[in-house]
């Protein structure tokens, strides 16, 4: 499509390079070659000039391209300095308790060469974590680069090698780990796709998967700080203040409470309800002030039990809850990231689908050419408002090609409307007898009437 013109922008061209004043300024018995050379290196830069237009409204769409490795990038800071901090709170720790101490000579050296061992360890972990971080930091600026180097004349290159990172987007999300690593590896694609995030997803879900709660209480232990809210400083801000440290509430994200209430479950399942108990106290009753009815609900299961068929109670110890507590991981994980919650191959589909949809697609004689004649396509389409069509368009049901002037429609007696081209060549092939493809009518073609289209 790129390159392509209306009619009204290459009859503007040539009224624009035909006007009298350019005319007379152009060298004589030379004026028409030179018009000719004018308009095209006219052309010539108006062409780039749209493609760079293109260009700067699909770079909009690149916002995941660039959040994904830098939050990736500060996640491996914040660790480092939490490791750091441990450390050195632990040897400063050491330092005084040996200074204050009542040690033996041995004792002390004994102590000291303790420290130093952990202090070299700290070295090592820090030496691993500055050649992460490096690397990551490679990737943001390969990421960068990567986006600095589109223009016109590469467009095209450039929309290939972003086709190849939405599809392994969509297939590392759908779990096609080993397919979308022989495309990366294939098209060198190392440092424009987030192999590492998604493989940090992995291990949750097929864990999750596994009807096991570790990894998953492991992962937001590990981004607390991230998953925390304030609700306190939501409310000052829509008041337009700051809101105070002092006074905050924060409250996590729920995905947590909800691998508890899940593990608890488990515990009820397996009748062990003295440990349920217990698992409770420590760890769902501090979510009471913020979920009372979820922990009410949950906590009944002990009088009701596994086998119950009431079906308030009976959903909670059904096999698809796993499933839901791996679709809220997803949700959590692609927020914490940036990223959209939809692959964004979905999202381009939507897009392109939004001006194909009409109530025709989801006829039964839609013709296959329509990508919304494919269930897959018509699932997609589903929350898509109608495309506003300010012209129809009649599509030939034999040949499949427009039905416009050149190639009027004609009717038949019974209603029916197809091509000239179509009818014309089924009456060379049958002596002038025209047969309706979807009612076997048949006909002479004398008995056509020409439609006319306003």
């Amino acid at each position: 499509m790129l390159g392509k013109r209306p009619i009204w922008w290459y009859s503007a061209t040539f009224l624009s390079f035909s006007s009298p004043m350019e005319m007379e300024s152009l060298p004589n018995g030379n004026s028409a070659a030179a018009a000719v050379a004018a308009a095209a290196a006219a052309a010539a830069a108006v062409a780039p000039s749209s493609k760079l237009n293109q260009l700067a409204e699909s770079l909009k769409l690149e916002h995941q391209f660039l959040r994904v490795p830098f939050e990736h990038f500060k996640k491996s800071i914040r660790a480092n300095h939490r490791i750091v901090e441990k450390e050195m709170s632990a040897v400063i720790s050491g330092v005084a308790d040996a200074a204050n101490g009542d040690f033996s000579r041995d004792e002390a050296v004994h102590h000291l060469n303790s420290l130093v061992s952990r202090l070299q360890g700290l070295k090592r972990k820090l030496e691993e974590g500055s050649r992460t971080e490096h690397l990551q930091a490679q990737k943001c600026r390969a990421r960068l680069d990567h986006l600095e180097s589109a223009d016109a004349d590469n467009l095209s290159d450039w929309n290939n090698m972003r086709l190849k990172r939405i599809l392994v987007d969509y297939m590392l999300r759908m779990s096609y780990y080993d397919t979308a690593m022989k495309l990366v590896e294939s098209s060198n694609l190392q440092d424009l796709v987030d192999v590492e995030v998604f493989h940090e997803a992995k291990r949750v879900i097929d864990a999750l998967q596994n009807k096991e709660v570790a990894p998953a209480l492991a992962w937001c232990a590990e981004n607390k700080s991230r998953l925390k809210k304030s609700k306190k400083a939501k409310e000052k801000e829509k008041c337009g203040r700051k809101a105070s440290g002092k006074h905050q509430i924060l409250i996590s994200s729920k995905f947590e409470f909800q691998l508890r209430l899940q593990e608890f479950i488990e515990l009820v399942r397996a009748e062990n309800n003295l440990r349920a108990i217990t698992y409770a106290r420590k760890y769902l009753a501090p979510w009471g002030s913020t979920h009372m009815k979820e922990l009410q609900r949950v906590m009944a299961t002990l009088a009701f039990k596994s086998n119950t068929e009431c079906a308030t109670y009976k959903v909670l110890f059904e096999p698809k809850q796993w499933d839901y507590l791996v679709d809220q991981f997803k949700q959590e994980f692609c927020r914490l990231y940036g990223m959209t919650l939809e692959p964004l191959l979905n999202i381009y589909l939507q897009a392109g689908l939004s001006a194909l949809k009409t109530p025709y697609c989801y006829q039964d004689d839609c013709t296959k050419e329509d990508p919304l004649s494919q269930d897959s396509f018509r699932k997609l389409a589903l929350p898509l408002p109608y495309s506003k069509q300010h012209h129809s368009k009649l599509v030939c049901y034999i040949t499949k090609e427009l039905m416009d002037t050149e190639n009027p429609p004609m009717v038949l007696p019974n209603g029916y409307v197809y091509s000239t081209k179509a009818l014309e060549e089924m009456g060379r092939k049958n002596n002038g007898q025209i047969t309706c493809p979807r009612t076997g009518f048949v006909c002479n073609s004398s008995a056509l009437v020409k439609a006319y289209i306003s």
